[in-house]
């Protein structure tokens, strides 16, 4: 009968033959090194640093040039709006000087008939409307009898008119748009129906 073997101590150092054995076995891993994969050489390291490097020093370049280019299109954009505002009735401004001349010269010449006030007073009106044309600018007058719109039409109050309830029934005074915003609503009397 053979004597039953005791078991081994896991802090015993190993004995000549055990040792031997285990490095038959192979090599152990390097430090920092995981099953199956192979450690990166040192110089191959320095290599993907300097790379990693200059990535991102592209990135931060890139970067600055996408913020200046940001603050350029603002700073533009605000510039825009500032002339917008100094300039923008500037057309229609050249549009109206002809009609101040116009009435410079009727006021200039007090020896006028009545006819030929009428006619410089027609006349100065014909370039009023066109200036108003040019910009866009169309009048809201509606008729009797046309519905009466609140975003166009201010009613002052209700009339029994031979018109239908709710039309308009009376202009007191022309709204005006410019393009498709109403600068001022036409004053209007509503009808109330007939009386």
């Amino acid at each position: 009968m053979s004597a039953p073997q005791e078991d081994q101590d896991p802090q015993a150092p190993l004995s000549p033959q055990a040792q031997d054995a285990a490095s038959a076995g192979g090599a152990s891993p390097s430090p920092g090194a995981t099953e199956g994969q192979s450690a990166i050489p040192e110089d191959n390291l320095g290599a993907l640093l300097t790379e990693a490097q200059a990535k991102i020093a592209d990135y931060h370049d890139q970067l600055l040039r996408a913020h200046a280019e940001v603050e350029n299109v603002r700073r533009r954009a605000q510039d825009d709006v500032s002339k917008a505002r100094k300039f923008g009735t500037e057309s229609f401004a050249e549009s109206l000087i002809p009609v101040r001349d116009s009435l410079e010269a009727a006021l200039a010449h007090g020896d006028q008939s009545v006819e030929d006030w009428q006619k410089g007073v027609e006349s100065t009106l014909r370039q009023l409307n066109n200036a108003f044309e040019r910009n866009q600018m169309h009048e809201i007058a509606p008729a009797p009898g046309d519905a009466f719109d609140p975003h166009r039409h201010q009613a002052i109050s209700t009339m029994p008119s031979e018109h239908a309830e709710g039309t308009v029934a009376q202009t007191l005074q022309k709204g005006y748009l410019i393009a498709d915003r109403v600068l001022r609503p036409a004053l209007v009397m509503v009808s109330a129906g007939q009386a």
